[in-house]
């Protein structure tokens, strides 16, 4: 509900060339074509959606910049780099980050040891310390393992584990997806300080009323395709055509 939901994004400070552009890009899982020829793009600082329902390509979307998909098309330049042909590696130490939906805890682990398995991939990613700032919540169960954190805490791990490794374009897909509606607060809260500290967020949501009040822009993206780019100043006189595209 949007009253539950604090907080007006921080704004814009992007300028210049895009920090990554996307252009038709298309993905299949085996015979099955998932993207057909999405084109999007990011400046740095910027914090972007992608929205859409279920099946839209979202999630497929993050995980062929990612170079998670088997077959990819298309051109991913990040930072004048082309990483259409690039390995999962090579496009991690470029300094880009996914965190799934699913999250990926390690359930035998406690916190701290999440926290640093990930190798550090570039210079200034954050301390333990920093993230422990960053979360509290987690700092408070840093000995506790993966099974015994709630659904927030673990979202909160597996965003906090990303910042060590020196990424500064952070992938996320559905941080506030299934949580409570103060835990959802705080992870907005939490995106708008990593935008303060110079991050690049692309973060899929379904959520538009999350999505309001921490992107600068957003992507509708229907049947593997984008359909529209609405800015976030935007949105209050856009939401016939946000109901339309997302049946809400």
């Amino acid at each position: 509900m949007a009253d539950a939901i604090d907080a007006a994004p921080v704004r814009a400070q992007a300028s210049g060339a895009p920090l990554m552009e996307v252009q038709d890009l298309e993905a299949w899982y085996g015979e099955s074509h998932v993207l057909h020829g999405v084109t999007l793009d990011i400046r740095e600082g910027e914090v972007v959606t992608l929205l859409g329902r279920n099946g839209a390509g979202k999630t497929t979307t993050l995980r062929s910049i990612m170079g998670l998909v088997p077959r990819r098309a298309g051109s991913i330049r990040h930072a004048g780099q082309e990483l259409i042909n690039a390995r999962s590696d090579v496009i991690a130490r470029a300094g880009i980050a996914y965190c799934p939906e699913e999250r990926g805890i390690f359930a035998s682990l406690d916190v701290t040891e999440n926290l640093m398995l990930p190798p550090v991939v570039r210079t200034g990613g954050m301390a333990v310390s920093e993230i422990y700032e960053l979360f509290p919540n987690l700092k408070e169960r840093a000995r506790s393992q993966g099974t015994k954190l709630s659904g927030g805490e673990q979202q909160m791990l597996a965003i906090g584990r990303i910042l060590r490794t020196g990424a500064k374009l952070l992938l996320l897909d559905e941080p506030s997806e299934g949580l409570a509606p103060v835990i959802v607060q705080q992870i907005g809260r939490t995106i708008r300080e990593l935008k303060r500290r110079g991050f690049t967020v692309l973060l899929v949501e379904q959520n538009f009323r999350f999505a309001q009040t921490v992107a600068d822009r957003h992507y509708v993206m229907e049947h593997g395709r984008v359909v529209d780019m609405v800015r976030n100043e935007d949105l209050n006189t856009s939401m016939d055509r946000l109901h339309a595209y997302l049946g809400v």
